[in-house]
């Protein structure tokens, strides 16, 4: 079959119905959970902030628009390699310099729910991606990986999505050994239904925040704040995700859509 077969017959199972999409983005605005840095180490992403300039009103008589302010790694977000140092030197790395192509790929979704439930500090080792992989078929290159472990329950209870006490923050992630083995696959990227591509301790690992160090040292791309993945095949779906071409952007909040069969 050709490829413009194949994109009509795409089409067509979209506009029946017989494709079903699905959102993975969370609502942005002022309640948005946002990432909180301890203040000796980083200045915080403030809150977003929805101006309005018109509705329908003196200020503009025959329509309604609004001006934002909101940091780039608001909500669900994408990281891209410029994000982190050590993809600093990437001229791929930036929101309007990355390659398109990889945006839009299929998805793995690796279901830990029940063991996030069950421990907040729940770290994905390579013994479960490959117990995962055993069951569900082996995670190819050009493909998405994303952790699903239900977090987005809790997105609208800022205190219990960050979850963070004396210690520090406590959600679960991945171990620096999963990422490198994922990169080595020749992932596109990582995301998960957490505030951030890392687990809430992931500062006391080797190398620190391992899903950010070593993703976008390799030109990989994150995914954070994911919502609806309970909605997901394992495998089977296509994920599109499209960051705001910002100028030199680090990386952009995003609508993250889904592409399943329709049951």
């Amino acid at each position: 079959m050709s490829a413009s077969n194949v994109l009509g017959e795409l089409g067509g199972m979209i506009a029946s119905g017989g494709i079903e999409v699905v959102d993975c983005s969370g609502l942005l605005g002022p309640n948005t959970p946002l990432l909180k840095l301890p203040e000796d180490l980083a200045k915080n992403t403030p809150k977003v902030v929805i101006h309005k300039i018109s509705n329908y009103d003196n200020d503009g008589p025959f329509w309604a628009w609004n001006w934002l302010e909101l940091g780039e790694h608001s909500g669900t977000h994408f990281d891209a390699p410029h994000h982190w140092i050590t993809g600093k030197d990437n001229p791929e790395g930036y929101t309007d310099t990355l390659d398109v192509q990889r945006l839009i790929a299929p998805v793995n979704v690796l279901d830990f729910s029940k063991e996030s439930a069950a421990d907040p500090d729940f770290l994905l080792t390579i013994d479960h991606v490959k117990a995962w992989e055993a069951e569900h078929g082996e995670i190819k290159a050009g493909e998405w990986v994303v952790m699903r472990s239900d977090w987005d329950q809790y997105a609208d209870d800022e205190e219990k999505y960050l979850n963070a006490n004396e210690t520090g923050p406590h959600t679960p992630g991945p171990t620096a050994e999963v990422i490198q083995y994922l990169i080595d696959k020749g992932i596109v990227g990582w995301g998960t239904q957490c505030v951030g591509t890392d687990a809430g301790l992931a500062g006391e690992m080797d190398p620190p925040f391992p899903a950010h160090n070593l993703l976008h040292a390799n030109n990989r791309f994150g995914l954070a704040s994911l919502a609806n993945l309970d909605k997901l095949p394992a495998k089977g779906a296509i994920l599109i995700v499209a960051p705001l071409k910002i100028e030199n952007g680090t990386g952009s909040p995003i609508r993250a859509l889904a592409l399943k069969p329709k049951a």
